[in-house]
Protein backbone atom coordinates (compact mmCIF):
# COMPACT_ATOMS: atom_id res chain seq x y z
CA UNK A 1 0.00 0.00 0.00
CA UNK A 2 1.22 3.57 -0.60
CA UNK A 3 2.71 5.61 2.23
CA UNK A 4 1.53 9.12 3.12
CA UNK A 5 1.77 11.63 5.99
CA UNK A 6 -1.81 10.68 6.92
CA UNK A 7 -0.52 7.22 7.89
CA UNK A 8 1.02 8.71 11.04
CA UNK A 9 -1.58 11.40 11.66
CA UNK A 10 -3.14 9.66 14.65
CA UNK A 11 0.29 9.31 16.29
CA UNK A 12 0.97 13.02 15.90
CA UNK A 13 -2.48 13.81 17.28
CA UNK A 14 -1.77 11.84 20.46
CA UNK A 15 1.41 13.82 21.07
CA UNK A 16 -0.29 17.09 20.09
CA UNK A 17 -2.94 16.50 22.76
CA UNK A 18 -0.21 16.63 25.41
CA UNK A 19 0.63 20.18 24.35
CA UNK A 20 -3.03 21.16 24.21
CA UNK A 21 -3.58 19.75 27.70
CA UNK A 22 -0.57 21.72 28.94
CA UNK A 23 -1.83 24.96 27.43
CA UNK A 24 -5.26 24.46 29.02
CA UNK A 25 -3.59 23.71 32.37
CA UNK A 26 -1.52 26.90 32.10
CA UNK A 27 -4.62 28.99 31.42
CA UNK A 28 -6.45 27.45 34.37
CA UNK A 29 -3.51 28.07 36.74
CA UNK A 30 -3.16 31.64 35.54
CA UNK A 31 -6.88 32.32 35.97
CA UNK A 32 -6.89 30.75 39.45
CA UNK A 33 -3.85 32.78 40.52
CA UNK A 34 -5.47 36.04 39.38
CA UNK A 35 -8.89 35.25 40.87
CA UNK A 36 -7.54 34.45 44.35
CA UNK A 37 -8.31 37.34 46.77
CA UNK A 38 -9.57 39.45 43.87
CA UNK A 39 -11.87 41.50 46.14
CA UNK A 40 -9.10 42.30 48.61
CA UNK A 41 -7.78 45.89 48.66
CA UNK A 42 -4.32 44.33 48.99
CA UNK A 43 -4.82 42.30 45.76
CA UNK A 44 -1.84 43.74 43.84
CA UNK A 45 0.43 43.23 46.86
CA UNK A 46 -0.79 39.65 47.30
CA UNK A 47 -0.26 38.93 43.59
CA UNK A 48 3.33 40.11 43.84
CA UNK A 49 3.91 37.92 46.88
CA UNK A 50 2.37 34.89 45.15
CA UNK A 51 4.44 35.15 41.99
CA UNK A 52 6.84 32.46 43.19
CA UNK A 53 3.99 29.98 43.66
CA UNK A 54 2.69 30.59 40.16
CA UNK A 55 6.18 30.24 38.69
CA UNK A 56 6.58 26.87 40.44
CA UNK A 57 3.19 25.70 39.14
CA UNK A 58 4.01 26.78 35.57
CA UNK A 59 7.45 25.15 35.65
CA UNK A 60 5.90 21.91 36.89
CA UNK A 61 3.54 21.93 33.88
CA UNK A 62 6.45 22.59 31.49
CA UNK A 63 8.61 19.86 33.07
CA UNK A 64 5.79 17.31 32.96
CA UNK A 65 5.08 18.22 29.34
CA UNK A 66 8.69 17.66 28.34
CA UNK A 67 8.90 14.30 30.15
CA UNK A 68 5.66 13.05 28.64
CA UNK A 69 6.41 14.18 25.11
CA UNK A 70 9.96 12.79 25.05
CA UNK A 71 8.68 9.26 25.57
CA UNK A 72 5.57 9.71 23.45
CA UNK A 73 7.54 11.11 20.52
CA UNK A 74 10.00 8.23 20.53
CA UNK A 75 7.16 5.68 20.55
CA UNK A 76 5.34 7.58 17.78
CA UNK A 77 8.45 7.68 15.59
CA UNK A 78 9.12 3.95 15.95
CA UNK A 79 5.49 3.15 15.16
CA UNK A 80 5.41 5.53 12.18
CA UNK A 81 8.64 4.07 10.78
CA UNK A 82 7.25 0.55 11.14
CA UNK A 83 4.01 1.55 9.42
CA UNK A 84 5.96 2.93 6.51
CA UNK A 85 7.97 -0.24 6.22
CA UNK A 86 4.92 -2.47 6.44
CA UNK A 87 3.29 -0.35 3.73
CA UNK A 88 6.15 -1.39 1.43
CA UNK A 89 5.63 -5.05 2.38
CA UNK A 90 1.91 -4.82 1.63
CA UNK A 91 2.53 -2.97 -1.61
CA UNK A 92 5.01 -5.52 -3.01
CA UNK A 93 3.73 -8.65 -1.29
CA UNK A 94 2.60 -10.29 -4.54
CA UNK A 95 6.07 -10.04 -6.05
CA UNK A 96 9.21 -11.99 -5.27
CA UNK A 97 10.86 -8.84 -3.98
CA UNK A 98 7.93 -8.33 -1.64
CA UNK A 99 8.35 -11.81 -0.20
CA UNK A 100 12.04 -11.10 0.24
CA UNK A 101 11.15 -7.95 2.15
CA UNK A 102 8.77 -9.86 4.42
CA UNK A 103 11.58 -12.26 5.29
CA UNK A 104 13.90 -9.44 6.36
CA UNK A 105 14.17 -8.23 9.92
CA UNK A 106 11.67 -5.43 10.58
CA UNK A 107 13.48 -3.68 13.44
CA UNK A 108 13.33 0.08 12.85
CA UNK A 109 16.43 1.81 11.58
CA UNK A 110 17.65 3.15 14.95
CA UNK A 111 19.88 5.88 13.50
CA UNK A 112 16.99 7.15 11.39
CA UNK A 113 14.63 7.26 14.38
CA UNK A 114 17.31 8.91 16.54
CA UNK A 115 17.93 11.52 13.85
CA UNK A 116 14.24 12.36 13.58
CA UNK A 117 13.83 12.52 17.36
CA UNK A 118 16.81 14.87 17.59
CA UNK A 119 15.32 17.03 14.83
CA UNK A 120 12.03 17.34 16.70
CA UNK A 121 13.86 18.10 19.95
CA UNK A 122 15.64 20.99 18.24
CA UNK A 123 12.39 22.28 16.77
CA UNK A 124 10.45 22.14 20.05
CA UNK A 125 13.21 23.14 22.50
CA UNK A 126 12.06 26.79 22.42
CA UNK A 127 8.63 25.69 23.65
CA UNK A 128 9.81 24.72 27.13
CA UNK A 129 12.09 27.71 27.54
CA UNK A 130 9.34 30.12 26.53
CA UNK A 131 6.38 28.74 28.49
CA UNK A 132 7.38 30.08 31.91
CA UNK A 133 8.57 33.43 30.56
CA UNK A 134 5.37 34.10 28.60
CA UNK A 135 2.97 33.11 31.39
CA UNK A 136 4.83 35.14 34.02
CA UNK A 137 5.00 38.18 31.74
CA UNK A 138 1.25 37.95 31.14
CA UNK A 139 0.60 37.59 34.89
CA UNK A 140 2.62 40.69 35.75
CA UNK A 141 1.10 42.69 32.89
CA UNK A 142 -2.44 41.77 33.95
CA UNK A 143 -1.89 42.66 37.60
CA UNK A 144 -0.35 46.00 36.60
CA UNK A 145 -3.14 46.92 34.20
CA UNK A 146 -5.93 45.72 36.48
CA UNK A 147 -4.62 47.79 39.37
CA UNK A 148 -4.29 50.87 37.16
CA UNK A 149 -7.78 50.57 35.70
CA UNK A 150 -9.31 50.17 39.15
CA UNK A 151 -7.53 53.31 40.39
CA UNK A 152 -8.93 55.20 37.39
CA UNK A 153 -12.41 53.88 38.18
CA UNK A 154 -13.00 52.64 34.63
CA UNK A 155 -13.65 48.95 35.28
CA UNK A 156 -13.62 46.50 38.15
CA UNK A 157 -10.50 44.48 38.83
CA UNK A 158 -12.29 41.30 37.80
CA UNK A 159 -13.38 42.86 34.50
CA UNK A 160 -9.90 44.11 33.72
CA UNK A 161 -8.33 40.76 34.56
CA UNK A 162 -10.89 38.84 32.53
CA UNK A 163 -10.40 41.10 29.52
CA UNK A 164 -6.65 40.53 29.57
CA UNK A 165 -7.11 36.80 30.14
CA UNK A 166 -9.43 36.61 27.15
CA UNK A 167 -6.79 38.25 24.99
CA UNK A 168 -4.17 35.77 26.18
CA UNK A 169 -6.49 32.80 25.70
CA UNK A 170 -7.26 33.95 22.16
CA UNK A 171 -3.57 33.97 21.27
CA UNK A 172 -2.27 31.14 23.44
CA UNK A 173 1.43 30.90 24.27
CA UNK A 174 2.77 32.60 21.16
CA UNK A 175 6.05 33.62 19.60
CA UNK A 176 7.12 30.41 17.86
CA UNK A 177 8.41 30.92 14.33
CA UNK A 178 8.99 28.07 11.89
CA UNK A 179 11.65 27.87 9.20
CA UNK A 180 9.32 29.60 6.74
CA UNK A 181 8.93 32.60 9.01
CA UNK A 182 5.32 31.84 10.01
CA UNK A 183 4.29 32.56 13.61
CA UNK A 184 2.44 29.94 15.67
CA UNK A 185 0.97 29.50 19.13
CA UNK A 186 2.51 26.77 21.29
CA UNK A 187 -0.01 23.98 20.73
CA UNK A 188 -0.29 24.56 16.98
CA UNK A 189 3.47 24.87 16.58
CA UNK A 190 4.15 21.66 18.50
CA UNK A 191 1.44 19.76 16.62
CA UNK A 192 2.82 20.97 13.29
CA UNK A 193 6.33 19.86 14.27
CA UNK A 194 5.17 16.43 15.49
CA UNK A 195 2.97 15.84 12.43
CA UNK A 196 5.88 16.74 10.19
CA UNK A 197 8.41 14.47 11.88
CA UNK A 198 6.12 11.43 12.22
CA UNK A 199 5.19 11.78 8.54
CA UNK A 200 8.90 11.82 7.72
CA UNK A 201 9.38 8.68 9.82
CA UNK A 202 6.66 6.81 7.91
CA UNK A 203 8.08 7.87 4.56
CA UNK A 204 11.64 6.99 5.58
CA UNK A 205 10.52 3.55 6.75
CA UNK A 206 8.90 2.99 3.36
CA UNK A 207 11.86 4.35 1.38
CA UNK A 208 14.42 2.40 3.44
CA UNK A 209 12.52 -0.83 2.81
CA UNK A 210 12.37 -0.16 -0.93
CA UNK A 211 16.06 0.68 -0.99
CA UNK A 212 16.95 -2.64 0.67
CA UNK A 213 15.54 -4.58 -2.26
CA UNK A 214 16.80 -2.30 -5.00
CA UNK A 215 13.66 -0.33 -5.87
CA UNK A 216 14.94 3.10 -6.81
CA UNK A 217 11.86 4.83 -8.23
CA UNK A 218 8.67 5.99 -6.55
CA UNK A 219 5.48 7.65 -7.75
CA UNK A 220 3.43 10.44 -6.19
CA UNK A 221 -0.34 9.98 -6.04
CA UNK A 222 -2.94 12.33 -7.42
CA UNK A 223 -4.79 13.78 -4.45
CA UNK A 224 -7.96 15.84 -4.45
CA UNK A 225 -7.76 19.46 -3.30
CA UNK A 226 -4.01 19.62 -3.67
CA UNK A 227 -2.12 22.74 -2.60
CA UNK A 228 0.12 24.74 -4.98
CA UNK A 229 3.26 23.29 -3.38
CA UNK A 230 2.30 19.75 -4.35
CA UNK A 231 0.48 20.23 -7.65
CA UNK A 232 3.60 20.00 -9.83
CA UNK A 233 4.55 16.60 -8.36
CA UNK A 234 1.18 14.86 -8.77
CA UNK A 235 1.40 11.60 -10.69
CA UNK A 236 5.13 12.09 -11.25
CA UNK A 237 7.92 9.54 -10.88
CA UNK A 238 10.78 10.45 -8.52
CA UNK A 239 14.14 8.85 -7.94
CA UNK A 240 15.20 7.89 -4.43
CA UNK A 241 18.80 8.83 -5.12
CA UNK A 242 20.80 10.46 -7.83
CA UNK A 243 20.02 13.26 -10.23
CA UNK A 244 17.60 16.07 -9.46
CA UNK A 245 15.48 17.86 -12.02
CA UNK A 246 13.47 16.40 -14.90
CA UNK A 247 15.31 13.69 -16.83
CA UNK A 248 14.81 10.30 -18.47
CA UNK A 249 16.30 7.04 -17.22
CA UNK A 250 16.45 3.54 -18.70
CA UNK A 251 15.04 1.09 -16.16
CA UNK A 252 14.70 -2.67 -16.25
CA UNK A 253 11.26 -3.90 -17.18
CA UNK A 254 9.97 -5.68 -14.06
CA UNK A 255 7.65 -8.07 -15.87
CA UNK A 256 8.95 -9.24 -19.28
CA UNK A 257 6.10 -9.77 -21.76
CA UNK A 258 6.99 -13.42 -22.40
CA UNK A 259 6.37 -14.49 -18.80
CA UNK A 260 4.07 -11.99 -17.11
CA UNK A 261 2.64 -14.34 -14.49
CA UNK A 262 5.42 -16.68 -13.43
CA UNK A 263 7.75 -15.02 -10.96
CA UNK A 264 7.77 -11.43 -12.07
CA UNK A 265 11.43 -10.99 -11.27
CA UNK A 266 12.68 -14.40 -12.57
CA UNK A 267 14.15 -13.73 -15.96
CA UNK A 268 16.02 -15.76 -18.53
CA UNK A 269 18.73 -13.67 -20.07
CA UNK A 270 19.02 -9.89 -20.04
CA UNK A 271 15.90 -8.02 -19.00
CA UNK A 272 14.47 -5.47 -21.42
CA UNK A 273 14.56 -1.83 -20.41
CA UNK A 274 12.05 0.97 -20.77
CA UNK A 275 12.42 4.73 -20.80
CA UNK A 276 11.00 6.38 -17.68
CA UNK A 277 10.52 10.12 -17.36
CA UNK A 278 11.59 11.25 -13.87
CA UNK A 279 10.43 14.62 -12.53
CA UNK A 280 13.27 14.84 -10.03
CA UNK A 281 14.44 13.32 -6.78
CA UNK A 282 12.34 12.64 -3.69
CA UNK A 283 14.72 14.84 -1.68
CA UNK A 284 14.17 17.68 -4.15
CA UNK A 285 10.38 17.30 -4.08
CA UNK A 286 10.24 17.28 -0.29
CA UNK A 287 12.48 20.34 -0.10
CA UNK A 288 10.02 22.08 -2.45
CA UNK A 289 7.09 21.33 -0.11
CA UNK A 290 5.80 17.86 -0.99
CA UNK A 291 4.56 15.98 2.10
CA UNK A 292 4.20 19.14 4.17
CA UNK A 293 2.02 18.88 7.31
CA UNK A 294 -1.58 18.10 6.26
CA UNK A 295 -0.39 16.96 2.81
CA UNK A 296 -2.91 14.61 1.17
CA UNK A 297 -0.49 12.85 -1.17
CA UNK A 298 0.95 9.37 -0.89
CA UNK A 299 4.02 7.65 -2.27
CA UNK A 300 4.27 4.19 -3.84
CA UNK A 301 6.95 2.11 -5.52
CA UNK A 302 7.23 2.64 -9.25
CA UNK A 303 7.89 -0.64 -11.07
CA UNK A 304 8.69 -0.17 -14.77
CA UNK A 305 6.31 -2.23 -16.87
CA UNK A 306 3.87 -2.74 -13.99
CA UNK A 307 3.02 0.63 -12.46
CA UNK A 308 0.70 3.07 -14.18
CA UNK A 309 0.32 6.74 -13.48
CA UNK A 310 -2.73 7.58 -11.34
CA UNK A 311 -5.79 9.20 -12.90
CA UNK A 312 -6.53 12.81 -12.03
CA UNK A 313 -9.22 13.32 -9.38
CA UNK A 314 -11.38 16.33 -10.09
CA UNK A 315 -13.16 18.01 -7.16
CA UNK A 316 -15.85 20.24 -8.68
CA UNK A 317 -17.25 22.84 -6.32
CA UNK A 318 -14.41 22.58 -3.78
CA UNK A 319 -11.00 24.25 -3.85
CA UNK A 320 -7.84 24.27 -1.79
CA UNK A 321 -8.97 27.66 -0.44
CA UNK A 322 -12.09 25.94 0.93
CA UNK A 323 -9.91 23.54 2.94
CA UNK A 324 -7.98 26.49 4.35
CA UNK A 325 -11.25 28.16 5.34
CA UNK A 326 -12.08 24.99 7.27
CA UNK A 327 -8.73 25.21 9.09
CA UNK A 328 -9.51 28.86 9.90
CA UNK A 329 -12.88 27.97 11.42
CA UNK A 330 -11.19 25.24 13.49
CA UNK A 331 -8.78 27.84 14.86
CA UNK A 332 -11.70 30.09 15.89
CA UNK A 333 -13.40 27.20 17.67
CA UNK A 334 -10.21 26.37 19.58
CA UNK A 335 -9.65 30.04 20.39
CA UNK A 336 -13.06 30.43 22.07
CA UNK A 337 -12.70 27.12 23.88
CA UNK A 338 -9.44 28.42 25.35
CA UNK A 339 -11.25 31.62 26.34
CA UNK A 340 -13.94 29.58 28.10
CA UNK A 341 -11.25 27.60 29.93
CA UNK A 342 -9.73 30.86 31.23
CA UNK A 343 -13.07 32.38 32.32
CA UNK A 344 -13.07 33.77 35.85
CA UNK A 345 -16.87 33.73 36.24
CA UNK A 346 -19.97 32.12 34.78
CA UNK A 347 -20.91 35.15 32.68
CA UNK A 348 -17.57 35.21 30.87
CA UNK A 349 -17.77 31.45 30.39
CA UNK A 350 -21.29 31.69 28.89
CA UNK A 351 -20.19 34.37 26.43
CA UNK A 352 -17.19 32.32 25.31
CA UNK A 353 -19.26 29.16 24.93
CA UNK A 354 -21.79 31.11 22.83
CA UNK A 355 -18.92 32.02 20.49
CA UNK A 356 -17.90 28.35 20.36
CA UNK A 357 -21.41 27.39 19.26
CA UNK A 358 -21.45 30.21 16.70
CA UNK A 359 -18.25 28.96 15.04
CA UNK A 360 -19.39 25.34 15.25
CA UNK A 361 -22.50 26.36 13.31
CA UNK A 362 -20.27 28.07 10.75
CA UNK A 363 -18.31 24.82 10.43
CA UNK A 364 -21.46 22.78 9.82
CA UNK A 365 -22.58 25.21 7.11
CA UNK A 366 -19.16 25.22 5.44
CA UNK A 367 -18.86 21.43 5.35
CA UNK A 368 -22.44 21.02 4.15
CA UNK A 369 -21.73 23.39 1.24
CA UNK A 370 -18.70 21.37 0.04
CA UNK A 371 -19.26 17.66 -0.50
CA UNK A 372 -15.54 16.86 -0.58
CA UNK A 373 -14.89 18.27 2.90
CA UNK A 374 -15.21 16.18 6.04
CA UNK A 375 -15.44 17.58 9.54
CA UNK A 376 -12.62 16.53 11.89
CA UNK A 377 -13.86 17.01 15.46
CA UNK A 378 -10.44 16.23 16.98
CA UNK A 379 -9.06 19.36 15.31
CA UNK A 380 -11.62 21.46 17.16
CA UNK A 381 -10.51 20.29 20.61
CA UNK A 382 -8.15 22.10 22.99
CA UNK A 383 -7.47 19.10 25.19
CA UNK A 384 -8.35 15.44 25.58
CA UNK A 385 -11.01 16.10 28.20
CA UNK A 386 -13.13 18.28 25.93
Amino acid sequence: MPVSPAMAEDLAREVGLLYQDAEAALLERLAAALEADIESPRWAELKLAAIGNLRTAVESVADALQRDTDGAVRRALVEAYNRGRQAAVAELGALDIGRELVARQTVPNAPAVDRLAASLARDTRPVYARITRVVMDVYQRITGRASGNVLLGTVTRRQASQRALDQFAARGVTGFVDRSGRSWDMASYAEMAVRSVTARAAIEGHVDALGEIGVGLVMVSDAPLECPLCAKWEGEVLTLSGQSGPHTVRAEHVAPPEQPRRGLLRRRGPAPTVAVHVAGSLLEARAAGLFHPNCRHSLSAYLPGVSTRPPHHATPGTTYADTQRQREIERHIRRWKRTAAAAMDDDARRKANAKVRQWQAAMREHVAAHEHLRRKPQREQINSAR
